[in-house]
């Protein structure tokens, strides 16, 4: 398997995003009636709908009875996992908790003499919903990114939903880590159908206000259907990495962080950019080397026939150019000075400086959250933090000598609107004067 290769100056600045493009969630809007046959069943019938999904989609049979997983259910799961992994989720959720609390806002206020006070307000949502996917591997570590800075921002009650196996049965290791980060409740159902019965609620499932997680196509159609009712993370499309790397970066390194990003699903992206020529095919030849004893070849190499590619620039500010256009989820700066470079970043969902700052250690345990903006809209979004688990409220509170000062002002504004009751509101609290 040897990647695209593309040097920079022979093709076009949108070379790039022609190639991700098609990874998109819009690209998938066959998917759609679906998506939304499937969530207005939900609504109208609630946990039968959920039951026979799950039972079509996941080969389960549940009802209402079984749908929520049991306590004796999460204590089983605690004697499959090895006790080593346990103390790692552990560690893991450690690391993660004191990160985001460094992220907590306060609530401020501010005033002055003429008897004004304005401030802000900030109090958690309450209710929220944790999707957390299964099928095609394992996913502890969204389960403690999602749900940790839920706890830390103050939510009251945080619900999961994850598919089950074809037993009825939900991965143990997911359980333990839900348990470990202290969801309230966990219900046997993925696809559309859950976010559907986060959204609206059923029978068993309780409504949420916001749904947080990651999912495939028809999880992340059904979150952008349902936003407007319920508050949502994101839409997230498949994951990505970009390597900036000069002649200093270690080839087998590179190589080994471009395989871990290709590894997840056929969409996934890896693409290197650097100004070495001795990196390129030191690279490729890593590739091929390490791909050989691997396990999920056949997805890694599916990921970077379709959406791989090494394109070779001039210099660094070439590459931070492109890098800046692509607005990747994680980029890597493999330099010999990373932290040159940084300033000059704007648009990245996670920065990895340095041969030992690898993206697996985002995923698992360096602290910052692992859900970044995909597709490039790290130009415009950010990691999931504190603050997608909170609300703001405005607090304004002016005594009769501070309207005062602003009455005329606020007159004029109104009538220039053709508002003629608001400025009403302004005028007969001083009709007397």
């Amino acid at each position: 398997m040897r990647l695209k290769y593309i040097r920079y100056n022979s093709c076009s600045d949108n070379e790039l995003q022609e190639l991700l493009q098609d990874r998109a969630p819009d690209q998938y809007q066959e998917y759609n009636k679906t998506v939304l046959d499937i969530i207005d069943n939900v609504k109208i019938n609630g946990d039968n709908a959920v039951c026979q999904y799950t039972e079509k989609f996941d080969g389960a049979i549940i009802d209402s009875n079984t749908l929520q997983v049991t306590q004796d259910e999460i204590d089983s799961a605690y004697t499959q996992i090895d006790e080593e992994l346990v103390g790692i989720i552990r560690k893991a959720k450690v690391r993660i908790e004191a990160y985001h609390t460094k992220q907590k806002q306060q609530s401020w206020f501010d005033s002055c003499e003429t008897g004004s006070i304005m401030g802000q307000k900030i109090t958690p949502i309450d209710v929220v919903g944790v999707y957390v996917p299964g099928g095609k591997a394992v996913y502890p570590s969204s389960v403690i990114m999602n749900i940790i800075p839920a706890k830390v921002a103050g939510v009251e009650t945080i619900t999961m939903t994850t598919p089950p196996d074809k037993n009825g049965l939900v991965n143990p290791l997911t359980l333990v880590a839900a348990r470990e980060c202290g969801v309230d409740a966990i219900y046997k159902v993925g696809g559309a159908q859950a976010i559907a019965a986060l959204a609206f609620g059923t029978e068993t499932i309780p409504q949420v206000d916001k749904i947080v997680g990651p999912g495939n196509i028809f999880v992340a159609l059904a979150k952008k259907a349902v936003y407007g009712h319920v508050s949502i993370d994101s839409v997230a499309g498949p994951s990505e990495v970009l390597v900036i790397a000069d002649e200093t970066a270690n080839a087998k390194y590179v190589a080994a962080d471009l395989l871990s990003q290709a590894e997840h699903d056929e969409l996934a992206s890896s693409v290197l950019i650097t100004n070495s020529e001795v990196l390129v095919e030191a690279v490729q030849k890593e590739i091929e080397r390490q791909t050989d004893y691997l396990s999920r070849q056949t997805i890694i190499n599916k990921s970077l026939d379709d959406y791989g590619a090494i394109i070779l620039v001039n210099n660094m500010e070439e590459a931070i150019y492109l890098s800046n256009r692509i607005a990747p989820e994680h980029l890597e700066i493999c330099t010999k000075e990373p932290f040159m470079l940084l300033p000059k970043i704007k648009h990245a969902g996670a920065i990895f400086l340095g041969a030992y700052s690898p993206e697996p250690l985002g995923d698992y345990m360096a602290g910052p959250n692992h859900v970044l903006p995909t597709n490039g809209t790290a130009k415009f979004f950010s990691p999931l933090s504190v603050d997608d688990f909170i609300k703001k409220s405005s607090i304004i509170s002016f005594s009769r000598e501070a309207l005062s000062t602003l009455e005329n002002d606020i007159v004029k504004f109104a009538e220039a609107e053709e508002l003629t009751a608001h400025a009403n509101a302004i005028k007969v609290r001083f009709e007397n004067d």
